[in-house]
């Protein structure tokens, strides 16, 4: 968990590759899980754990 005034720590998303710029990152702001795309980081989604277990299985399907 983050205290107050404290940077948000994002984490790229493991496909993306070592230089990879366009890539999905991801952070956790209790009690949310954050979702940017790293060419637009001021555009964030903010869901509960739950919400992004279920748009994950939701994109997986549509493969």
């Amino acid at each position: 968990m983050r205290g107050p005034g404290m940077p948000t720590q994002w984490q790229k998303s493991s496909f993306s590759g070592i230089d990879a710029e366009n890539c999905i990152e991801l952070a956790r702001s209790e009690p949310h899980l954050l979702l940017r795309e790293s060419d637009a980081p001021g555009d964030v989604i903010a869901l509960a754990p739950g919400g992004l277990l279920a748009l994950i299985r939701q994109c997986k399907s549509r493969r």
